[in-house]
């Protein structure tokens, strides 16, 4: 059974939270605040039986408020992270964003828009983390660019032979970039074909993204090597050779 954190400072909403969870058969824990939230996870993310698969997590809490606990929450744990607003305007969702959430829910909530939400990032996550539960597919599964190995299949990358923890959203781009190689993707293109959501201000949500990939595939993320930047257009993946080496 999947488990889910739930973490709102209002009582109503965690307790609507679980009702429509636990109607679909999920574990909910909950918190009320982001000190509550790291708490929790530090004591249940090292075994398998009682570890978290996703959090919803409310912006505005007291004590530490979503965003700072969702910082701390990256620094960590790869566990996709959807964000509970109360604001309708746009720069807030792309703050969460682009700290590291992997999605948003405006309240009040509609539940269906909710729990499909909820399981479109468990499906990500899920498959990201195993292996044994995907099918066999085809070769172009196995993609390759330089140092970098990127598994479909069995939902894994590598660098130089390491595996490196990426999380669903860090996946999602750099596979999309890696079965285009050379190919140009605008931020709005990118910020399309993962989150399938598109919203103003995309571009520092996807650059943002950019940056973490960088930091855990370049050797020096400030001078890469594979994920370049073309200026006024947006983003590809090269070899890694000299020639098609750009500075940030």
């Amino acid at each position: 059974m999947n488990r889910i954190l739930v973490a709102d400072d209002e009582a109503d909403i965690r307790n609507a939270l679980r009702i429509y969870l636990q109607a679909e058969g999920y574990e909910v824990e909950e918190a009320s605040n982001g000190q509550e939230v790291l708490k929790i996870l530090k004591e249940s993310q090292d075994t398998e039986s009682t570890a978290f698969q996703l959090v919803l997590l409310d912006i505005m809490m007291p004590v530490m408020d979503g965003i700072i606990c969702l910082h701390n929450i990256r620094e960590s744990y790869n566990l996709p992270v959807i964000l509970l607003t109360a604001k309708s305007e746009n720069s807030d969702k792309v703050l969460g964003l682009t700290v590291g959430a992997d999605d948003y829910v405006t309240k009040p909530f509609d539940p269906v828009e909710l729990i499909a939400r909820v399981k479109s990032q468990l499906r990500r996550y899920l498959l990201l983390g195993n292996a044994a539960s995907a099918p066999e597919t085809e070769k172009a599964s196995h993609l390759t660019i330089g140092g970098i190995e990127l598994f479909d299949d069995e939902k894994k990358v590598t660098l130089d032979g390491a595996i490196v923890s990426l999380t669903p959203t860090e996946y999602d781009i750099l596979k999309l970039l890696m079965r285009n190689p050379g190919k140009v993707f605008a931020p709005a293109e990118i910020y399309r074909n993962v989150w399938e959501d598109p919203i103003p201000g995309a571009e520092g949500t996807v650059a943002v993204h950019i940056r973490h990939l960088r930091e855990k595939l370049e050797f020096n993320p400030a001078d890469p090597r594979y994920l370049m930047v073309v200026w006024g257009q947006g983003y590809k993946i090269t070899p890694g050779n000299r020639e098609d080496r750009d500075t940030l």
